[in-house]
This record gives structure tokens, C-alpha cells and sequence, in this order.
């Protein structure tokens, strides 16, 4: 209701502002609660989407990665009047061959690695108990040494008072009940405590470990990973042989307008851009990684460092992962050629010294001037997709996120999460 609607007498009532006070601003911020919940329900659901199709949804985005991978193989084929179909089969049948090569070669180290595993157990077992210098037992070692003493004779005396009220309820049985009381307190395992009458003991005894379980579920997951990899392999070769095929249909399906079809194109060339830096990346790191592997287990005198540094520079693609396998390896074949704890801790130290140093210093700059993302927003995506997918989702988090960056740049509604991604 406006002032010239207002009767006479409340026009004369109403309190006249004050013309020192400054004027009051009104900010209008409606808060639609009803589209906050749907963005937190759909994100839910996105996560259980991307969880429940991750036997379908890894294998398709690892050909993809590949495709891109290997593009610059197959265009320098095509130059060369060689059809992509060919081209591809062909730098896809190379990596196979050369990956079972490979496999082949070190299956004989690995059988012998997996046959030491007793002896290595028995060997570190044997040096952690006469290992010289060993510290005295603590104080606190010594009251548990003490209160463990204490609970046995406690249980001891409960036994032998069961034992004496038996043997008095029932006289004909005396000497048996004293010869059962001498025996008791001469022997020094614990017993346990008696049952009150009515109840039933139980014992649980834990399952013995059968072998034939793990290896027929290890056959079942292998055949999974086995069919997993054709679908990759599958996915990479059509997608390399059709070339630029699927980005025109991308293209045709952004929109009838020109500003749409460019803006595809635009985003298109960003992520191909971008996701061939970010392996380039990975290819310069992993080499570092090998080449510094193999340098210092030589130097440690360890057998087969050139082989470690290729395994090195080959699990580095996986973050975090690969370096916990060639630590962790490299410290149990250490300690069976040395036959000594304090190499092995040295052996497997420098390997972890040498990932950290590659994995915190050079990967995140040159990840940073390669793809100019957050190094922040990179690691928790990675942390993300890793605990969505486990290790293939440490491989494919940034990946992800390169893409959904580019595309977020280029939608207005979207380019806060862009701006949150960037460096």
C-alpha cells in the first residue's frame, strides 16, 4: 500500500525518518532450499551412479585415455599413407606383444621371489629376535610382565579353591581331588577360570587358512581383469581408427547454432590438449623415477637394478600405489641378498625418497604448467575418484578433471566450478 493510499490520520502519526540517519539497504537473498536439496541428491546419486557402472565406466575411460595417448602413433601412420585401422591394429598389437614380453621375462623372478617368502619370513623373524644391541625390557614391560604373573596365580588359586569344594562335597573322592590340586599348581599354563553350573562353555576356534579359497577367487578376478582388458583394447582400437569421425558427430550434436558448434570445438581441442600434456607429464616423471631407481639400488649394490627401474618407472603411472610396491619389494629382496635388516630399511627407503621427491616437487609443477589446474583441487579429485574406483581411479582422477574444467569454462552456470579448478 503506497503513502497516498493511507488515510489521513495515519499519514499524520507515522514517524518522519531522520535525515541524519543514513539510508537502509535491503538485500533480497532468497534461498530456494528445495534446489539445494535436488544438487545434494543428484550429487548422491552421481556417486552411486559412477560406483554401480564402474565395471563398465573404467574400461571406457581407460580406452579413451589411450586413444589419446596414442593418436599422435596412429595421425604420424596416416601421414605416411598407412589406413588407421591398420595403424592402430598395429601400434596396439605392438604393445601387447611388448607387455607379455616383458611379463614373460620377469614371470621366473617373481615364481622365485614368491618361493623365498617362507624363508625371508623365518630369516627376519630370526634377526629381529637376536638382533645384538637389543634394549632391555622398560619399566612398563616390566609391571606387565608383572600383572600378567599376578593373573596367573590369581587363576591358579580360583582353581585350586574349585578344586577343594569338590573334593568336599564328595568325600569318597578326596584323594583324587588332592592329587588334582598338586598337579595344578605344578604346571605353568594358565588355566581358566571354572564355569558356574548351568552354563556352557564355548570355544571359537578360527577357520585354518585354505589356500584353494584364495586361489579360486584370485581365478575369478583374474578373468574379470582379463575381460576388462579386451574391452579396453577394443575401445582404443575403434576409437583410433575412426579418427576424427566421433568429434564431428560431437560437433553436430552440440546444436544448430554456429556459437554452439564452436564452443565444442573449442572445448574438444582444450582436452585433447590438455589430457596429451598430462601424460606427456607422466611419461618425463616416470622416466625420472626409473632412471633414478635404477641409479641408486646400483649404487646400494642391489641385483637386477635396471630391471627395478623399469618396474619403477612403470608402476609410477598408478600415484601412491607403485611406489608402496617397489618399496616394499625392493626391501624383501634386499633383505634375502644382504641377509641384513638395516640394508633392506635402506634399500626400501631410498625408493620411497625418490617417489616423494618426484611425486611432490616435479609432478605438481609440471602438472601445473601443463594443465593449469589447482594442485589442490587435483589431489582431492584424485582422492576422490581413488576411493570411488579404487587404483584405477587414481589413474583416471585427473584426467576427469582436465575435462570437466574445460567444459565448465565454457557454460556460464558452470564456470564457478571452473574458476575452483583452475590454478
Amino acid at each position: 500500500m503506497t503513502d497516498e493510499a493511507l488515510p489521513a490520520d495515519e499519514k499524520a502519526h507515522r514517524p518522519k525518518p531522520d535525515p541524519d540517519e543514513p539510508p537502509r539497504v535491503l538485500l533480497h537473498m532468497p534461498v530456494d532450499v528445495r534446489s539445494l536439496a535436488l544438487i545434494v541428491l543428484t550429487v548422491l546419486a552421481s556417486i552411486y551412479a559412477l560406483h554401480w557402472a564402474q565395471a563398465i565406466l573404467v574400461p571406457i575411460l581407460l580406452g579413451v585415455m589411450f586413444s589419446y595417448a596414442l593418436t599422435p602413433v596412429v595421425d604420424t601412420l596416416a601421414r605416411w599413407h598407412v589406413p588407421r585401422a591398420v595403424g592402430a591394429t598395429v601400434v596396439l598389437s605392438t604393445i601387447v606383444i611388448v607387455i607379455g614380453w616383458g611379463g614373460w621375462r620377469l614371470s621366473d623372478d617373481a615364481t622365485a621371489l614368491v618361493e623365498t617368502l617362507p624363508q625371508v619370513a623365518q630369516k627376519l623373524r630370526h634377526a629381529v629376535e637376536n638382533q645384538p644391541g637389543k634394549p632391555a625390557a622398560s619399566p612398563i614391560e616390566k609391571v606387565q610382565q608383572a600383572a600378567n604373573e599376578l593373573e596367573q596365580a590369581a587363576q591358579q588359586a580360583a582353581s585350586e579353591a574349585s578344586a577343594a569344594s569338590a573334593g568336599a562335597s564328595t568325600p569318597g573322592r578326596r584323594r583324587t581331588g588332592k592329587t588334582t590340586t598338586t598337579t595344578t599348581t605344578t604346571t605353568t599354563t594358565p588355566t581358566a577360570p571354572p564355569t558356574p553350573p548351568g552354563v556352557t562353555r564355548v570355544v571359537v576356534e578360527r577357520a585354518a587358512f585354505n589356500v584353494r579359497d584364495y586361489l579360486w577367487t584370485g581365478t575369478l578376478g583374474l578373468f574379470a581383469f582379463l575381460g576388462q582388458t579386451l574391452v579396453v583394447l577394443f575401445v582404443t582400437l575403434f576409437l583410433l581408427a575412426s579418427g576424427r569421425t566421433f568429434r564431428s558427430k560431437m560437433v553436430k550434436l552440440a546444436g544448430p547454432r554456429l556459437s554452439q558448434k564452436k564452443i565444442t570445438v573449442q572445448a574438444l581441442d582444450e582436452v585433447n590438449v590438455q589430457i596429451q600434456r598430462y601424460l606427456l607429464v607422466q611419461l618425463l616423471t616416470s622416466v625420472v623415477v626409473g632412471v633414478a631407481t635404477g641409479l641408486a639400488f646400483y649404487a646400494l649394490g642391489l641385483n637386477n637394478a635396471a630391471t627395478w627401474g623399469v618396474a619403477a618407472g612403470i608402476t609410477n603411472l598408478v600415484p601412491y600405489v607403485g611406489a608402496v610396491i617397489v618399496g616394499f619389494g625392493s626391501a624383501i629382496v634386499g633383505f634375502i641378498q644382504f641377509d641384513s635388516i638395516d640394508r633392506a630399511l635402506l634399500i626400501g627407503a631410498s625408493s620411497f625418497a625418490i617417489h616423494a621427491i618426484v611425486g611432490n616437487l616435479l609432478t605438481p609443477w609440471w602438472t601445473g604448467r601443463a594443465s593449469r589446474m589447482s594442485p589442490f583441487a587435483v589431489f582431492v579429485g584424485v582422492l576422490a575418484f581413488g576411493w570411488l574406483w579404487g587404483a584405477v581411479g587414481l589413474i583416471l582422477g585427473t584426467p576427469i578433471l582436465m575435462v570437466v574444467k574445460a567444459v565448465c569454462d565454457r557454460v556460464d552456470e558452470l564456470k564457478p566450478v571452473g574458476e575452483f579448478l583452475g590454478a
